[in-house]
């Protein structure tokens, strides 16, 4: 097949040097697959390395406690991996005796999984041939053959996961399917791709009809909601109140300041009058504002967050229960979202 083939070599001159592509161990490729799930690999590379150190094997991993996993992940984002990682770790050491899964088959029925991960795995540590669908590979296959379909859609990813098979070299899953994703991130670019010296440019449907700024298309999903944050910075002496987040929402299990959430952007004035404000600070505080509104973008959500100091704040007839005043020094032991990581980074620390 000379796609594959014309992608293969073009691999073998181009590819970046990266260490998860000098191993077959399932264990480091699945660490490296799932951190770079939505994230470039020049963010995810430091991560990368930093888990490997600190869990070399699945079983320390599988050992590790969440607080201090999700501690390693915080900045990345989209923190339900590293806990599915965890949960994953777990399940590898009670139903496979600790070693890594390789086929495919097993591999899709861990958690946090999904059918590119585990073709991915499954073909890079054993030559397994299973063809993976990523963004890049959906994007190289749309333009080359020319496929109007979206990708978000049941039909589309039919019609993509039937092409990518019937392209797959199967003799060689394992260096076609690295291929074709570096080709996808390389060459292939969503924007301003490098047509000119392109080795496939030939047959490039996309190309030929000057369709190469439209392919793929992909749907736009629902709007995101905005949620107002108002956060507290509550001070003790050398200690800050912080509290953990519960579950069922984001950051479950994360540390964050004391907090109001408002479903309506309200002023200083307009806070210090609501029930919620009252309960938890009483009414003889003052406020000051340290950062206005700073606009932070999640999956379908626009979270709007104030960080604002209480003064003035009686801690021995008011302190809550659910807070817990840490030691500013110690706040880097705290697993945090990167937005609460950000503002001490900027202000709490820099100030102490």
């Amino acid at each position: 097949m000379l796609f594959s083939q014309e992608i293969i070599q073009w691999y073998h001159q181009n590819k970046r040097d990266l260490p998860w592509r000098n191993t077959t161990d399932p264990y480091i490729i699945w660490l490296s697959e799932i951190i770079l799930q939505q994230t470039r690999v020049e963010q995810g590379l430091p991560y990368f390395n930093r888990f490997v150190a600190a869990y070399p094997t699945v079983r320390d991993f599988a050992e590790a406690a969440e607080g201090e996993i999700l501690r390693l992940w915080q900045g990345l984002g989209y923190y339900s991996r590293a806990r599915n990682m965890h949960k994953a770790a777990q399940t590898i050491m009670q139903q496979y005796d600790g070693i890594f899964p390789k086929e495919y088959n097993s591999l899709i029925k861990l958690p946090g999984i999904g059918e590119y991960t585990a073709a991915a795995i499954a073909s890079f540590s054993s030559n397994e041939p299973k063809a993976v669908l990523d963004g890049n590979v959906f994007r190289v296959l749309a333009r080359y053959f020319g496929i109007s379909e979206a990708i978000n859609t049941g039909k589309g990813k039919k019609l993509f996961s039937k092409i990518a098979e019937e392209m797959l070299d199967k003799a060689n899953a394992s260096v076609y399917n690295q291929a074709i994703m570096e080709f996808g991130a390389l060459q292939c670019k969503p924007q301003s791709p490098n047509c000119a010296v392109c080795p496939i440019s030939i047959g490039c449907y996309a190309l030929r009809e000057n369709k190469v700024n439209f392919l793929p298309v992909k749907i736009k999903g629902k709007a995101s909601r905005d949620r107002y944050f108002y956060y507290f910075i509550v001070r003790d002496q050398d200690k800050i109140a912080m509290q953990k987040r519960g579950s069922k929402d984001i950051w479950e299990n994360m540390y964050e300041f004391p907090l109001i959430e408002y479903p309506i952007a309200i002023d200083l004035v307009q806070l210090k009058e609501t029930s919620i404000f009252r309960q938890l600070f009483g009414s003889d505080c003052e406020l000051e504002v340290i950062s206005t509104p700073k606009k932070h973008v999640l999956s379908h959500q626009n979270i709007y967050a104030s960080f604002i100091e209480i003064k003035n704040f009686n801690h021995l007839k008011t302190k809550k229960k659910v807070w817990n005043y840490v030691f500013i020094k110690d706040l880097d032991t705290l697993a945090k979202p990167k937005l609460i990581f950000t503002f001490l980074r900027d202000h709490i620390i820099c100030n102490n």
